[in-house]
């Protein structure tokens, strides 16, 4: 930047903030670590961290990032520092660590001379190294005992004596962490969700290293409310990714085909299924018999029904047990009875004994018969005043080789392997992960985005992995999937930026139609990656209603709604014998928006 700098990031500034602009660059809520693999960092912070600096004059999203920070010399005064707060824990004070830092340099052929302090200790002074026509991440080790277990501060500083504001010499910050050695500083994909597709195919899920097993030995998915079709259609796919698990929603074996879900007539477990549906199920077992997938056999009887199932009782065991007995007499081998998100019937004990009486049927005719339980309290790590005594029971009376359904440290969200052993100490049994993503409930909403903030050492305490996944949109389910299986086979190498890349490749060989796709995933990121514990959460109705607040806000809205209309237009084109439960809720979204529009004023 030979010439004044204020006058090409004044540019920049008004071009990133005008109303189109804005419905692109919102930034996403959020917190939390893109790349869980590999050393972890003990602090993140982005350019909004950094108070000071001279972002609000020029604007923060510069060379294609954003939000940064930038300094100018020491005689623009303010605008020469900058600091931003940072909080780590007490364990991360006694291993060395690094200030990783993501930055460039004017473009003079000097370069610019920074200070970097934490707390009162001064960790780099000089020429920064950075260079001025990229962005790059430099490491500065930071010396014992600069930091401090609690709260702490990051100052950067221009130490250069000569320059004007708007001009040579100046600093520009991206991103910083402060981490242990091997930490790779990507940009978050929680803070600022954005990828590049990559330019080749990988092997898929990542490999492994040799020597290693599969992290999870048995991973899979279930469907939600999912037809027989549905079933057929995925299992291919699950092929493809290396998945060996597939279970059946206990919904889909309700009269969903009559009745909504939640109406008290849905769930008549008491009655034999019809006979067509049991040849559809029966094809779906056998095609998972020869694509090497254990087939799980499940059901509810206690949800959304007139008649839950009495613990105690010889003929209702019976009643239920006819269900099992015709999945067994088909070779299953896995079965599953939930009783979560039930009103009634919440007796550890009795759940337990009639649980027991169930395996014992199932392990007379093939000792080899698995059983999971999803209890009623399902997530969290156990400790809960109505979920301890309740686990506790389970621990002394269910059979000790059943395993339990456990979502997570809650129903949905971040999933910790210390949330995991808390859950399994209380409760006395080995874990089966219920991992809820990328599922809908069949909310009008998409969750496309990688699966992140599950423990890269998870598989130490849950032995097996099985996705939730969305209602009616099967086909770009299996996007979000593809991560969950690249997660589940090889935690430890898991990167979600990588893997959500390839997992778009792997759908289709197009090169427009992998350009459609990345866009539609960046579009629809997914509740994990906005922070937001809700599986009805949209993300393309969240950004427009930021957008309308704005000031002068209803322009970009209409602009935002017409990138919508024109990714439904290029979806058409790209695949247009695919993907329609997927359009049919991009088209619903923009009525939605349409709607809200009109009642705006001009």
């Amino acid at each position: 930047m030979q010439k004044r700098l204020n006058e090409r990031l004044g540019r920049s500034y008004l071009a990133a903030t005008s109303a189109l602009a804005v419905c692109f660059l919102l930034p996403l809520a959020g917190n939390g670590q893109g790349r869980p693999a590999g050393a972890r960092a003990a602090a993140i912070l982005d350019g909004s961290a950094f108070t000071g600096g001279a972002a609000a004059l020029y604007g923060s999203v510069h060379y294609g990032e954003g939000p940064v920070n930038y300094v100018y010399a020491q005689p623009n005064g303010p605008r020469a520092s900058m600091e931003a707060p940072f909080v780590i824990t007490e364990s991360s004070t006694g291993v060395p660590m690094f200030l990783y830092l993501r930055g460039r340099d004017d473009d003079v052929p000097s370069t610019c001379r920074i200070a970097v302090e934490i707390n009162t200790t001064r960790i780099f002074e000089g020429p920064s190294g950075f260079p001025s026509d990229s962005w790059a991440v430099r490491s500065i080790p930071i010396p014992s005992g600069a930091l401090k277990p609690g709260a702490n501060t990051l100052t950067i500083r221009n130490i250069e004596t000569n320059g004007d504001i708007g001009v040579p010499p100046w600093f520009m910050v991206s991103r910083a962490a402060v981490a242990p050695a091997g930490y790779t500083l990507g940009h978050d994909l929680l803070r600022d969700f954005r990828f590049t597709l990559p330019a080749d195919e990988r092997p898929f899920p990542e490999p492994l290293e040799p020597g290693m097993k599969p992290g999870f030995a048995v991973r899979g998915i279930k469907g939600w409310l999912w037809k027989p079709e549905q079933y057929l259609a995925e299992i291919p796919w699950l092929v493809r990714c290396r998945m060996n698990f597939l279970m059946n929603c206990y919904g889909s074996m309700c009269d969903i085909e009559r009745h909504p879900w939640g109406d008290p007539d849905v769930n008549r477990w008491w009655e034999p299924l019809p006979e067509p549906k049991k040849r559809a199920y029966e094809k779906v077992v056998r095609l998972c018999q020869r694509s090497g997938i254990q087939f799980c056999f499940s059901m509810n009887p206690n949800i959304c029904t007139r008649r839950i199932v009495r613990y105690g009782s010889a003929e209702d065991l019976d009643l239920l047990w006819r269900h099992y007995s015709w999945m067994q007499g088909l070779g299953v081998r896995w079965f599953n009875l939930s009783l979560d998100d039930i009103a009634e019937g919440k007796d550890a004990a009795g759940q337990a004994r009639f649980v027991n009486a169930l395996y014992r049927r199932l392990k007379e005719r093939d000792p080899g018969a698995r059983m999971i339980f999803c209890p009623t309290y399902y997530w969290g790590d156990g400790s809960g005043s109505e979920a301890k005594p309740y686990l506790e029971t389970l621990a002394r009376e269910l059979d000790p080789s059943i395993y339990l359904f456990w979502t997570g440290d809650a129903v949905v969200g971040p999933i910790t392997r210390k949330g995991a052993e808390a859950f399994r100490r209380i409760s006395g049994h080995r874990l089966f992960l219920w991992d809820n993503y990328p599922v809908n409930d069949a909310q009008p909403t998409l969750h496309l985005g990688p699966v992140v903030q599950r423990d890269a050492d998870l598989c130490a305490a849950v032995d097996g992995y099985m996705a939730n996944s969305m209602h009616s949109q099967n086909e770009i389910n299996r996007i979000p999937i593809f991560t969950c299986a690249d997660y589940a086979y090889n935690p430890p190498a898991y990167d979600p930026e990588r893997s959500i890349g390839q997992a778009i490749l792997h759908q289709t060989e197009d090169r427009k139609g992998r350009a459609v796709l990345h866009d539609l995933v960046e579009s629809y990121p997914g509740s994990l990656i906005f922070g937001v514990a809700q599986v009805g959460h949209n993300a393309v109705r969240d950004r427009f209603g930021r957008i309308v607040a704005l000031p002068h806000g209803r322009p970009a809205a209409q602009a935002y709604v017409e990138s919508l209309r024109s990714l439904l237009k290029r979806m058409d084109g790209a695949f247009p014998r695919r993907y329609a439960a997927t359009k049919a809720t991009i088209r619903n979204d923009i009525a939605w928006m349409e709607q809200r529009l009109d009642v705006l004023n001009p």
